[in-house]
């Protein structure tokens, strides 16, 4: 990881794209978003940049795998669909509201990191994942945070 690349958390539910779809998949939209500072999170995000992706709604919770950001923040296309649970029929196609960024597997986990392990790593103590209430689905992560998200499960070449 470069020096100058941030990271990031992304949340997902395994049951409806998990990383082992990401992996089978080899690229993804990160789409569907509705949170403005989630949103706001993706627009700040650069190719190169990693992302720790996140199982939630799920047990245990936690990291299964490592991708990258492959694209920089364009529309969100599901918010111009009407079919689409994600539709924003108020989102003016001049100026949209919603963004998303595409994605691309590096590595999955070996094991899960669980939330617990998380809540026991000491980089991890000030994060907001950690913090009762925040329920965004895009986090930034520290680089130390990320880096004993490694260490954790083994890693390291990865930091």
């Amino acid at each position: 990881m470069t020096v100058q690349s941030a990271c990031w958390l992304m949340k997902t539910e395994p049951d409806v794209f998990g990383y082992p779809d990401l992996e089978r998949v080899g690229r993804e939209p990160w789409n569907g978003v509705r949170n403005y500072q989630a949103r706001n999170f993706l627009r700040q995000m650069q190719p190169g940049d990693r992302v720790l992706i996140y199982h939630s709604n799920a047990r245990p919770t936690g990291i299964a795998g490592v991708a990258q950001v492959v694209s920089a923040a364009y529309p969100d296309d599901l918010q111009f669909r009407p079919e689409s649970p994600y539709h924003d029929p108020t989102s003016p196609p001049d100026a949209p509201r919603w963004s998303m960024v595409d994605v691309a597997p590096l590595r999955a986990f070996p094991r899960l990191l669980s939330l617990e392990q998380l809540r026991e790593l000491p980089e991890w103590q000030d994060s907001p994942l950690l913090r009762r209430g925040t329920r965004l689905s895009v986090l930034p992560v520290t680089a130390p945070e990320y880096r004993a998200a490694l260490r954790a499960v083994g890693l390291d070449d990865l930091a």
